[in-house]
């Protein structure tokens, strides 16, 4: 555990949705370090000894936990909550699934697919996919928010604009997010823990990990804000640009149907290139490639981008 957290927030204290009827976990005075457990999206239905036969008997209504809420003392709607992502303790194990119905390319990979990982968690080396990949790993919480205004249950999957579900995979250690608080306390939660994701997490699933995550909160008075932002420490991509990118494109006046068409590309020219599963190419792009909207003002076509890591297989 932190030697230096003010407080450990332990895994059974999850919950599913935001509800800021919900009963904090602990309260703190801003400026506290809390080390949260936190459990993969599956809530623990996935394990290594897992298969595919076990995708289709996942549970949605118990997906997604996040350990929390905190009660930030002080906070109150209006403020905006600093969250220093300081530390990740990756577990080393991992999955990634093709969930059916789920992900960019729904319609055409309609059955389960799952890739159990196994990582270093002390080195971060890259992780092995089948025979030659190798993913430069980066965690990251693809789930942190505050509670919404809102009265009731809402569900977990949607980011909102107090944060949730963003699944930016640059709220890695160092980042320094802030939150919009909409109630008082801010009932702040974090879970959805990634070892490596790609920008889009096209199928839905990234490399799932429980881990524990140490953050310091703290406030900006009367910040006004209206959806979040955050602050990166340094360059983002320098684990995957060493070797350069493929990159296919999409064009035409709808921006999904663009991302469909660069996505679905790279999963043929990565299917035929390395002799792999189309399905295993479209989770291998998932968890380490990226969607870019590379042109948006050139009426009535834009440019969709995908760029995938030339590092993962050379």
């Amino acid at each position: 555990m932190c030697n230096n957290c003010d407080y450990t927030i332990h895994g059974r204290h999850h919950h599913f949705g935001w509800d800021n009827s919900f009963v904090p976990a602990e309260k703190v005075a801003p400026g506290a370090t809390l080390e949260f457990e936190c459990l993969d999206s599956s809530g623990g239905q996935l394990k290594a000894s897992s298969t595919v036969d076990d995708v289709p008997l996942l549970d949605f209504a118990t997906i997604n936990p996040v350990t929390g809420p905190i009660f930030v003392e002080g906070a109150m709607p209006g403020d905006a909550l600093k969250i220093t992502i300081n530390e990740f303790k990756p577990s080393g194990f991992g999955w990634t699934a093709n969930i059916p119905g789920f992900g960019l390319l729904a319609d055409d990979f309609k059955e389960p697919a799952l890739n159990i990982w196994k990582y270093d968690p002390a080195t971060l080396k890259p992780a092995l996919f089948g025979k030659n990949g190798r993913v430069p790993l980066k965690p990251f919480a693809g789930t942190i928010g505050n509670a919404p205004a809102d009265l009731g249950l809402h569900s977990v999957v949607p980011p909102r604009r107090m944060g949730g579900n963003l699944d930016i995979r640059d709220l890695a250690a160092g980042t320094v997010l802030y939150l919009p608080v909409e109630v008082a306390g801010a009932l702040f939660s974090v879970g959805d823990t990634h070892a490596a994701q790609g920008d889009g997490e096209v199928c839905g699933t990234a490399i799932e990990s429980p881990m524990n995550v140490v953050v310091t909160l703290d406030l900006v008075k009367d910040a006004r804000l209206k959806m979040p932002r955050f602050t990166t420490p340094g360059p983002v991509t320098s684990h995957l640009d060493r070797k350069g990118y493929e990159v296919t494109t999409g064009i035409g006046t709808d921006l999904m149907d663009g991302a469909r068409a660069a996505v679905s590309q790279m999963v043929d020219l990565l299917a035929g290139r390395y002799n792999m599963d189309a399905v295993d190419a479209y989770m291998l792009c998932s968890v380490c490639g990226d969607l870019r909207i590379s042109e948006i003002v050139d009426m009535p076509n834009w440019v969709v981008s995908f760029y995938f890591p030339r590092c993962v297989f050379e």
